[in-house]
């Protein structure tokens, strides 16, 4: 008898969650709910039994990934997504779902990579919402719709590595390839109004290739530009991360030390100075430099900079090939 009453309970659990499925299709159907979108993609609707932890999909969401009709099980959990998705996705989509059905999040909306038969992955967007839940409030039954949107994302990252390589371009010397004269200001400007917010030293090296005009008059304009792009790696090779190196136009470069005071930068310039001495910046070309810094006191930007001007005419005048700080 009690094994017939078990049965009779299990049988009329089946009964509701088919008739709450069917319900659940027909208000879709009817309703056209807010989960549809008119979206190239699309794979489906899809519904998932949370107590019984089955998904009732439409099977373009596997066979999208390379897989046969026939390769799908009968009976599907919700687990047999989760293990295929990609592993830096897997705890976002967790997060996603998690947050929707505690109450933090109106709807389950999540943009994941889901592995496909050759191993490679696929972008999917799905989005769905609880649709009932039980007496204790928990939820019972959730539904949703799921895209294919992995053109879309891969126009949307060529587009934001085109935007990248521009934004680089943008800020880069183009014959030197280090950070050119209105990135060199930019960078300046804020750390200026950290320094006087914080007080916190500053630094400013300018740096002149000694005698120039004589290389791009003898050698030609090609060396010069060999020259420039040689001097620009040896300073860019001897500072740290945090600083910066650019060109601030024809034959003259600036470096910024943020955090750091004058005699320090000078030290770092004096070491680049040494590296330009020590070898010849192109075979049968000697090369040399001469550098003045100025540390922050509290002046505008331009008169920051004409400080350590100063200070590179003052060795420059001096004999050259020196750092004057």
């Amino acid at each position: 008898m009690d094994q017939e009453h078990v049965s009779r309970d299990e049988l009329l659990e089946k009964i509701r969650d088919l008739d709450m499925l069917n319900r659940q299709l027909l208000r879709e159907k009817e309703e056209e709910t807010r989960l549809e979108y008119a979206w190239t993609g699309n794979l489906g609707h899809w519904y998932w039994n949370i107590k019984t932890n089955e998904v009732t999909f439409n099977p373009l969401k596997v066979t999208a990934l390379g897989y046969d009709k026939s390769e799908i099980p009968q009976h599907v959990s919700y687990q047999y997504f989760t293990d295929m998705l990609h592993p830096e996705d897997y705890q976002k989509a967790m997060d996603a779902m998690l947050g929707h059905m505690y109450g933090d999040a109106v709807v389950y909306e999540v943009e994941y990579r889901i592995r496909a038969k050759d191993g490679g992955y696929r972008w999917y967007y799905d989005r769905g919402k609880i649709t009932q839940r039980d007496e204790q409030g928990k939820a019972a039954f959730m539904a949703g719709i799921v895209f294919d949107i992995t053109e879309k994302k891969e126009t949307q990252m060529d587009l934001e590595n085109k935007n990248r390589i521009l934004s680089e371009m943008s800020s880069l010397d183009s014959l030197t390839k280090i950070s050119n004269h209105r990135t060199l200001i930019e960078r300046l400007k804020g750390l200026i109004a950290e320094a006087q917010r914080t007080g916190t030293p500053l630094s400013i090296a300018m740096v002149d290739i000694d005698d120039f005009k004589r290389i791009n008059d003898s050698k030609g304009h090609v060396t010069g530009d060999q020259v420039l792009c040689a001097v620009a790696d040896i300073i860019k090779n001897s500072i740290r991360d945090t600083d910066l190196a650019a060109r601030y136009g024809g034959d003259e470069f600036a470096v910024v030390f943020p955090g750091t005071e004058a005699r320090t930068a000078a030290g770092v310039m004096e070491r680049v100075r040494q590296a330009v001495n020590s070898r010849a910046v192109l075979e049968g070309l000697a090369v040399t430099l001469s550098t003045g810094v100025a540390q922050y006191s509290g002046e505008e930007l331009a008169q920051f900079i004409d400080e350590a001007d100063k200070k590179l005419y003052e060795a420059k005048h001096s004999g050259k090939n020196k750092v004057e700080a």
